[in-house]
């Protein structure tokens, strides 16, 4: 009879271990609902860019994407985020796909303009510059660096 009572304990505690280590994931991992208002982009190419992913003004995270779709009639990435409430992004400001280091996670960066006005919920960025691909880039340095004039 006590050793029953004993593996009880004993299981309890471990479930209650479990519950606290996946609350301290939880809250850490920062994937709870974040309040925001909605923007979008249209890009050339967001290879690499998944859904999830950072927007950063400055190198800080303002932001992550919620939804990328291919757009029919132009055939480009339509790419929505939320920015986080508080954040006023100028209406003339750039976005750009970049990517930490060569093997790094993809993320956008915002490059605030100067405008007065302000972005609003549901505007889209007029100045998107997509994704580069590095592989293309080194070989066209190869390439062209073979060349004699």
């Amino acid at each position: 009879m006590a050793s029953n009572v004993l593996e009880t304990v004993i299981g309890a505690v471990v479930i209650a271990i479990a519950v606290i280590f996946v609350i301290f994931a939880y809250r850490t991992a920062d994937i709870s609902p974040s309040a925001g208002y909605p923007l979008g982009a249209k890009f050339n190419n967001v290879s690499g860019l998944n859904v999830g992913a950072d927007v950063r003004m400055s190198g800080i995270s303002i932001g992550s994407v919620t939804e990328m779709d291919l757009e029919q009639p132009s055939l480009l990435a339509v790419v929505k985020m939320s920015i986080r409430n508080g954040v006023g992004i100028p209406d003339d400001s750039a976005i750009r796909v970049l990517t930490d280091g060569l093997l790094g996670d993809t993320f956008l960066s915002v490059e605030p303009g100067g405008g007065l006005d302000n972005l609003q919920a549901g505007d889209d960025f007029r100045f998107a510059q997509g994704s580069v691909n590095l592989i293309d880039l080194v070989g066209q340095a190869i390439y062209s660096s073979g060349k004699s004039e």
